[in-house]
């Protein structure tokens, strides 16, 4: 097991990416604070690691809620004596254009896919820092390489990721810390709901990824899930500030 003994935290971790990420962490040995804003669907997450053997608990709490996130960070790293993973997986997708997006849905966007990123790094990277070592895995997308239809606080936020992705790289590797990011493409979750209802529903999107994506399909979750675990163990030891691009080939068109 690759990731024995290890504490690793994973936002949006009570469905899709972020319970595949959390579950393939499990699997290898690590003991998972499965966070969601979700009650059930982290207790969901929680139970089936426990089902398959693995070691879990729950942290529910809306990660852009600095007071509730730095507690229960806090909170975590006292009980185990600990932290060495973090993924900052939870998100949020809002459709719209320049001129159609809501003001307040881009200032969701931005607090969710970047703010709640920053302040659980900012968190936890004091813990790190004094054990002289540690993992944090940003979640960006294909959308931050490429343009995304009429998504512009989507593609933003994204983007964004990446930046502060290299930049906490670059000033915390001195300190054994790596920090990579995560894009992945077209993944079959409900988390793709907006775009879809853009689109025009379900065939549509279909023929839009035969299109655009030279393997022709969506990805499921588990293929994105052995990147993640690649990316927070020390199979990738010589790698900070990098960009891991999962999007059946769409980046190449």
């Amino acid at each position: 097991m690759i990731l024995r003994d290890r504490v690793a935290i994973v936002t949006g971790a009570g469905s899709g990416i972020g319970r595949a990420g959390a579950l393939i962490m499990a699997r290898e040995g690590a003991h998972v604070v499965v966070v969601d804003i979700n009650l059930a669907n982290a207790g969901e997450t929680v139970g089936l690691i426990v089902d398959a053997g693995g070691s879990a608990e729950s942290l529910v709490v809306d990660v852009t809620d600095d007071k509730a996130l730095e507690a229960g960070i806090a909170a975590i790293a006292t009980h185990h004596g600990r932290l060495d993973i973090l993924h900052n997986h939870a998100g949020a997708q809002v459709a719209g254009d320049l001129e159609q997006v809501a003001v307040e849905g881009f200032d969701k966007s931005w607090s969710l896919n970047v703010r709640a990123h920053f302040m659980a790094a900012r968190f936890v990277m004091p813990i790190m820092k004094k054990a002289g070592k540690g993992v944090i895995l940003n979640t960006s997308s294909s959308s931050g390489v490429l343009y995304d239809r009429e998504m512009i606080a989507y593609t933003t936020t994204k983007h964004a990721v990446i930046a502060m992705t290299r930049q906490m790289a670059g000033d915390y590797a001195k300190f054994g810390i790596r920090v990579n990011a995560l894009c992945p493409g077209w993944v079959d979750t409900p988390f793709n709901e907006p775009f879809i209802a853009q689109m025009g529903g379900r065939s549509k999107i279909e023929s839009y990824i035969a299109e655009k994506v030279p393997l022709g399909r969506w990805a499921n979750v588990s293929e994105i899930a052995e990147p993640i675990l690649f990316l927070v163990s020390d199979r990738s030891s010589y790698m900070t500030g990098q960009i891991l691009v999962v999007d059946g080939g769409e980046t190449v068109v």
